[in-house]
């Protein structure tokens, strides 16, 4: 199992559209081969700032099995132009 990290830099003022959208947008994600669990916080010190942690069985599921697929197309579309700049995401695996 991996997990996706990945801080979402919210353009101010746009916090409760963007939050509206994820929810129409989480059932595509969780729709998915592989994917186990999504979990979306915002910041209490930086609040356009949020913390999205998406547990996936493989890297390969959130690299070419979401990223490469049309559903993601969708995920885009409601998503990437809230963010200003565009996240950093990374892959973390358990080590303990």
């Amino acid at each position: 199992m991996i997990t996706e990290h990945a801080l979402l830099p919210v353009i101010p003022g746009q916090e409760q559209d963007f939050e509206l959208a994820f929810r129409r947008a989480r059932p595509i994600i969780a729709s998915m081969a592989g994917f186990r669990y999504l979990s979306l916080s915002r910041s209490m010190e930086s609040p356009s700032t949020y913390l999205l942690l998406v547990e996936w069985d493989r890297l390969e599921d959130h690299t070419v099995g979401f990223r490469q697929s049309e559903q993601y197309g969708n995920w885009r579309a409601l998503l990437h132009h809230f963010y200003d700049p565009f996240p950093v995401v990374e892959h973390y695996q358990n080590v303990l």
